[in-house]
């Protein structure tokens, strides 16, 4: 069994993918754009209550460990609109809340060496 398509079909089917692929597009660069705003508005907040020492700090620490940066700013973030942020934060606080957040989500990593005959 084969298919012959028209040009008619053809040019429909045509149609139908490139209008498809082209709001696929759009929504692709409708949440990047979503996206740009949501982490320029984190950056903004984050200028706002952080000392340009702990900006720094946070800023070394998201090189490193970036899965403990993002906690840290979404917790500073949370404190923030929750209205319990009253001053600056400078490098000694973010320091104490680095230490609480890492030591709640680091996992201990135990290796066992097990030797022939023993």
């Amino acid at each position: 069994m084969s298919y012959e398509y028209s040009d008619e079909e053809l040019e429909l089917l045509k149609k139908r993918k490139m209008e498809r692929m082209l709001a696929e597009a759009e929504e692709r660069r409708r949440r990047a754009e979503e996206e740009a705003a949501r982490e320029a508005q984190k950056q903004a907040i984050l200028r706002t209550i952080l000392t340009p020492k702990a900006r720094e700090r946070l800023a070394n620490v998201k090189l490193v460990r970036p899965e403990l940066a993002r906690a840290v700013e979404d917790y500073l973030i949370n404190m923030y609109s929750s209205g319990q942020i009253g001053g600056a934060i400078d490098d000694d606080v973010l320091r104490d809340i680095l230490t609480a957040i890492d030591t709640k989500t680091r996992r201990e990593l135990r290796i066992t060496i097990k030797r022939k005959g023993e």
